[in-house]
Formats: C-alpha cells, structure tokens, sequence
C-alpha cells in the first residue's frame, strides 16, 4: 500500500499482503479461463480449508447501494466512505451469466438442512437470494436462520444502521420479515428472548418455529456450540 500511494495509486481499499495476494492470483486464474468455483477450490485447497466453499455464480454480480447521495458501488459504501452515507435501498446488477452454479443447485437440492448464517440480510444474503431459482430451491429444503441482530444491535457491520434508514424495526422481527416465504425456523438471541412470540408471528400466516440461543460467537468454542445447538433445534445432532 505504501509503495502504491508512493506512485499515486488509490489506497483507500486498505489491503495487507496476505490478503493482496489471494486477490491477485485469483484474478491472474481467472484471467487464464478457470471458473471463479475452480479458483475458489484450489486457494482453499492450498489454505487447508476443510469444508468445500461455493461462489453462488460463475457470473458476475454487482452489488450496488442506492443512497441519499447516489448509487454507491458496495465497496465504495462500505470501505471508502464508511456506510456514512444515508441507504435508500440496493440493486443487483448482474450479467447474462448471473445464474447460480450446478454445485451451488446440487448443494441446495441434497441438503438435510440449509442454515442462514448471522450475515447481513441486506447485502450478504441478499445477492445469494437475488440469483434465478434459489428462492425456489430454498422453498423446498428445511431452512433455519440465525439473528445477525442481538439487543437492537448488529453482531457486525451496517445491518443495523441499514434496517433504521429503510424504516424499518432494528431487530429480528424485521429480518424474519425479510425472510418471508423462506424460513422453518428462527434462531434468537437470548437477549431477546422476550422477543419469540413476535418472530413466531413475524409474517402473517405463518408460523415460525423459535430457538433461543447464546448466538454470540467470540471464540471457536462458542461457534462450535452455536453449531450444535442450531443442529439440535433442526433435530439432525
């Protein structure tokens, strides 16, 4: 970063070495012809990761933030001005090759169960759920999500600030709301326990299954128990 702001380069996208050079190989991979999923494959082969990781898509996906200041790329909003802005929504803006993968398809139809993890519902999961047929795919598979959001705060990042600026309830009634059509069940914080009845009911007609849970994850122990308890309430421990 040094050596390209000495050049004059941008170096607003703070980036160490270990993190650059994942980036660079990946894009010297791509450029030769591999597959984001081959790309993505062979780094977490090299990194020893153990559970296989799937891009959604080959194709390309552009998150963009739509702000009281103008569309914002998600980067731009999210690194370079901080999420100071105001958001007024998000568009997907994608390619004719924007489908999701056949693994990603094969993934979803063999699950036992799909779990949402505690990411931000709007620009995280959003993107995931924005590609052709994965909603459909969802609806038929027992889905489980877990609260990115604990005591009107989010666990990590803007998801709070984004849920207020849409005018919406800072808590996980709005993001069991977001999940309409989706969930089986609703994993809560016990910090907001009292807050069951409401997810339970969160989406008119519905009926939502509720487990309360220590969903804070500060330590691989702690994720490691989160686990087993989101397997227990799915009843597959």
């Amino acid at each position: 970063m040094q050596a390209l702001q000495r050049l004059g380069g941008e170096t607003w996208f703070r980036l160490g070495d270990r993190d650059l050079a994942p980036h660079l190989e990946r894009t010297r991979r791509l450029t030769a012809g591999a597959t984001l999923t081959e790309v993505t494959a062979a780094l977490s082969s090299v990194l020893g990761v153990g559970p296989r990781v799937l891009p959604m898509t080959d194709g390309h996906l552009r998150t963009v933030v739509t702000t009281a200041d103008g569309p914002l790329a998600f980067q731009e909003y999210f690194v370079h001005q901080q999420c100071r802005p105001r958001v007024t929504g998000f568009v997907f803006d994608t390619d004719d090759q924007a489908y999701p993968t056949s693994q990603v398809l094969a993934a979803l139809e063999q699950a036992e169960l799909i779990v949402i993890c505690p990411s931000n519902p709007f620009v995280s999961i959003g993107p995931i759920l924005a590609l052709p047929g994965v909603r459909e795919q969802l609806q038929r598979r027992p889905v489980l999500a877990v609260t990115p959001i604990v005591g009107g705060q989010a666990i990590k990042g803007p998801a709070a600030k984004m849920l207020s600026e849409l005018g919406l309830e800072v808590s996980p009634v709005a993001v069991a709301r977001y999940y309409e059509g989706l969930l089986d069940g609703f994993v809560l914080d016990a910090l907001d326990a009292g807050l069951a009845d409401q997810v339970a009911h969160a989406v008119a007609g519905a009926d939502l299954r509720v487990a309360v849970a220590d969903t804070i994850m500060r330590t691989d122990s702690d994720r490691a128990r989160l686990a087993r308890d989101v397997l227990d309430f799915a009843n597959l421990s």
